[in-house]
């Protein structure tokens, strides 16, 4: 099952290294070195070793919330702390 490549392969900066093993990467993979490297790289991102950091996610964000949120037509309730 060979893939066929239209035109010259990438070329790969000078000094660029394997993300996973630091050996010199190849046009044929980049940024990796090999399959192997590429195959080991995607299992990591498979199993969620790999994160992206985030900041705060907002209370709404995934729509969960959208019933506790106020009204702007709504007062708050009074505070009858001063009895």
């Amino acid at each position: 099952m060979g893939q066929s490549r239209r035109g010259p392969l990438p070329q790969v900066p000078k000094g660029m290294r394997c993300p996973i093993c630091t050996a010199p990467a190849e046009a044929a993979f980049k940024p990796f070195c090999s399959s192997r490297c590429s195959d080991v790289d995607l299992s990591r991102w498979l199993r969620g070793s790999y994160a992206i950091a985030g900041g705060e996610q907002d209370a709404d964000e995934d729509g969960d919330d959208t019933h506790a949120r106020q009204r702007p037509d709504q007062t708050p309730p009074a505070d009858d702390t001063d009895n």
